[in-house]
C-alpha cells in the first residue's frame, strides 16, 4: 500500500510508521510539526510538512504521492487543554477531519482508518468497555473524536468511502527507534519515569479514595507495538474491502492502579519515585479499561506485551537513550 499517515511525527504515527515500512509498505508522513518532532520521522518515510486544514495541499500531496490509503493520527489529544479550549479543539480535530476527507474525495482516495479514542464513551456503563455501548463524551477531547466518526459513516454512505476507527485510551511503552515525547508531557507512565531520572518534579498522584483494589484509579495501557499491528490489521481488511469498521483496543484485563504502576517503574528502573498525594480531579472515573474481543475475533489481533512491567522497560530505555541521553 501506498499510506500517508497525517501526524506521522508524532508518538503513535512515528512507531506505527517504522512498522508500516518494516512490511514494504510506502509511506508518505504529513504533519505540521505543531506537536511532533521531525527526528522523529521514519527515515524511509517520505516528509512532507503541511496543515490539516489546507485542503489543496493535502488534495496536491494525495495525488503526487499515488495514496490510497490515510491513517489519520494528527489532531490534539489533552483533555484538560480541550476543556480550556474547545474552539481549537473543535477547528483541528472537527475542520481540520473535514479537510482530510474532502481532500481525499478531490483526489479519489477512498480508504481512512482514523485513531480515535475510548474517549468517546465518557463515564463507561461497564467495564470493559464494549463498541456498541453508549457515546457521551465528557469533555471537548472525546466530543471532537466521535464528531468526525459520526462524519466518516455519512461520507463513507456518501462518496463510498471504506472506513475503520480504533478506540483506545492509554498508548505506552516504544519501539527501539520511536517512542513517547510530548511537551508538555502529561501521560502517567512517561511522567514517573522523569521523576525518577530527576528530570520532573515528584509525581502527583489525584485521588486515592476512588472504589477500587488500592484507592486509586485503574486505567488501561497497551504497548504502542501492539496498538501498531492492531492498525496494520485494520488497514489490510480495508484493502480487502471492509468498510465501517469500529474496534476498541484494550490491555485485556483489569487494567492497573496508579499505585501499581509507580510500583512497577520504581522495581524496572531501579530508582525511588516522588510521590505526592493529591485531590481527586473534577471528572476523573474509577476505572476505564476497554475490550478487545470484536478486533481479535475478526481481525485475529493477539497482542504481544501485555505485561506492564516490559511496557515500562521499553519507554525506560527509549527516555534514557533518546531523549535526555542517560547512561
Amino acid at each position: 500500500m501506498n499510506v500517508m499517515v497525517t501526524g506521522g511525527a508524532g508518538y503513535i504515527g512515528s512507531v506505527l510508521s517504522r512498522q508500516l515500512l518494516k512490511q514494504g509498505h510506502v509511506v508518505t508522513v504529513y504533519d505540521n510539526l505543531s506537536r511532533g518532532f521531525r527526528e522523529s520521522v521514519a527515515p524511509q518515510a517520505r516528509f512532507v510538512q503541511g496543515d490539516i486544514l489546507d485542503r489543496g495541499y493535502l488534495a496536491d500531496t494525495l495525488r503526487a504521492h499515488k495514496i490510497d490509503s490515510v491513517v489519520h493520527m494528527a489532531g490534539l489529544i489533552a483533555v484538560g487543554e480541550s476543556v480550556r479550549e474547545p474552539a481549537y479543539y473543535y477547528q483541528q480535530n472537527v475542520t481540520g477531519g473535514l479537510s482530510l476527507l474532502d481532500a481525499m474525495n478531490d483526489a479519489g482516495v477512498k480508504r481512512i482508518l482514523f485513531s480515535s479514542t475510548a474517549a468517546v464513551y465518557g463515564e463507561p456503563q461497564r467495564v470493559p468497555i464494549e463498541e456498541t455501548d453508549e457515546k457521551n463524551p465528557t469533555n471537548p477531547y472525546g466530543e471532537t473524536k466521535w464528531t468526525f466518526e459520526k462524519a466518516l459513516r455519512w461520507y463513507g454512505e456518501a462518496f463510498g468511502l471504506h472506513t475503520a476507527c480504533l478506540r483506545y485510551f492509554n498508548a505506552a511503552g516504544a519501539a527501539d527507534d520511536a517512542g513517547e515525547r510530548h511537551e508538555p508531557e502529561t501521560h502517567l507512565i512517561p511522567l514517573i519515569l522523569r521523576a525518577a531520572l530527576g528530570v520532573a518534579p515528584a509525581i502527583t498522584v489525584f485521588g486515592d479514595d476512588f472504589p477500587t483494589r488500592d484507592g486509586t484509579c485503574v486505567r488501561d495501557y497497551i504497548h504502542v507495538l501492539d496498538l501498531a499491528h492492531a492498525h496494520i490489521l485494520a488497514l489490510e481488511a480495508l484493502a480487502r474491502g471492509e468498510k465501517a469498521l469500529v474496534y476498541n483496543l484494550g490491555c485485556g484485563g483489569e487494567g492497573y492502579t496508579v499505585k501499581e504502576v509507580i510500583e512497577v517503574t520504581k522495581r524496572v528502573t531501579g530508582k525511588d519515585v516522588p510521590v505526592v498525594m493529591g485531590p481527586r480531579r473534577a471528572g476523573d472515573s474509577a476505572v476505564l479499561v476497554a475490550g478487545s474481543e470484536k478486533i481479535k475475533r475478526e481481525l485475529g489481533w493477539k497482542p504481544q506485551r501485555q505485561d506492564l512491567g516490559q511496557i515500562v522497560e521499553s519507554a525506560w530505555t527509549f527516555m534514557r537513550k533518546h531523549q535526555f541521553k542517560t547512561p
